[in-house]
């Protein structure tokens, strides 16, 4: 797909900047569903990519969340199996074993000059989305939330402040800040930063351990940073080396700190997918730190065990 010329501009780049936004969700599940619903309740229009079923359910019922933050509420949506016109921003929210399929829904130039902003967890998948569409549109993004889908259409909130930090190829970047001011509007933490390498092995530091600990030995974060601490220190220790040597500036302490201070009932989205019978994303975690620590030439033995344990199962 080539860069989009001055006829392909985006909505957001052909009208007043005041205007509502054109937001495509590429898999409103527990994170698309709920900064969907959430843009939705503020006044953006809202377009929903899913299968047939699940946007079937979402034009009749639109979509429902429950939350102590936010409250209970219901908002209508558009939905469709694929994109069929230009939008402001695309929101890739689906989980990384199900991109390939998902990322059909969007056909070759459907997208125009909307930026994409992925939610995924991991760090490899920019570098996927970049081959997909033009690469200066694609912006490294994470999202820290407790958000599970229960049905289509229907999310359920945990007590997390829903937190976006976007790492744009340049700055300033109107499209960019316009969306951080949209996301704020409508109740969400949002913020850019200035490094890619830092907000994706960021957020992977902290993910990483929770992930692989509580869903091998399928305890909450409270039970892993007690019953497996040694463990836990351990995983940490590796994975911020690895992100060091990939170049973000993180370290073991800061780490155990945001680990120590999580609530302790708080639970992965592995270890509620595997309660669920969900395929994990394991290779989007582990498998990702293992790769960069093979290529960075970093010693991971703890982590590799864990993961190794995790496939077998």
């Amino acid at each position: 797909m080539t860069a989009a010329g001055a006829n392909s501009a985006s909505p957001a780049e052909r009208e007043p900047a005041a205007r509502p936004a054109t937001v495509a969700v590429l898999g409103p599940g527990g994170v698309g569903g709920l900064v969907g619903a959430l843009l939705a309740r503020a006044g953006h229009r809202v377009i929903c990519l899913a299968g047939t079923a699940t946007a079937d359910a979402l034009r009749r019922d639109g979509l429902t969340v429950s939350s102590a933050q936010y409250g209970d509420f219901t908002v209508p949506v558009e939905a469709d199996t694929e994109l069929r016109e230009q939008v402001d921003v695309c929101f890739v929210t689906v989980k990384q074993t199900a991109l390939a399929d998902a990322l059909e829904r969007i056909p070759a130039g459907a997208l125009g000059g909307g930026l994409v902003v992925p939610l995924l967890n991991g760090v490899e998948h920019v570098a996927v989305l970049r081959e997909h569409f033009p690469p200066e549109r694609v912006i490294a993004a994470t999202i820290t939330v407790e958000s599970t889908r229960v049905a289509p259409g229907r999310i359920e909130h945990g007590g997390l402040h829903p937190a976006i930090r976007m790492a744009p190829l340049r700055s300033p970047d109107p499209a960019v800040d316009r969306l951080t001011g949209l996301l704020a509007e409508a109740g969400l933490k949002a913020a850019t930063a200035a490094d890619e390498t830092e907000t994706l092995w960021g957020k992977l530091c902290f993910l990483a351990p929770m992930a692989l600990l509580t869903t091998r030995y399928g305890l909450t974060a409270g039970g892993a940073r007690t019953e497996r601490r040694a463990e836990l220190h351990a995983v940490i220790a590796e994975v911020t080396a690895v992100a060091r040597a990939a170049g973000a500036p993180v370290t073991a302490e800061d780490i155990q700190q945001r680990f120590d201070a999580a609530p302790p009932t708080m639970k992965s989205s592995m270890l509620r997918d595997a309660e669920a019978g969900r395929p994990l994303e394991l290779d989007a975690i582990g498998g990702a730190v293992l790769r960069a620590a093979e290529a960075l030439g970093v010693a991971a033995p703890v982590t590799r065990r864990i993961v190794t344990e995790l496939r077998a199962r």
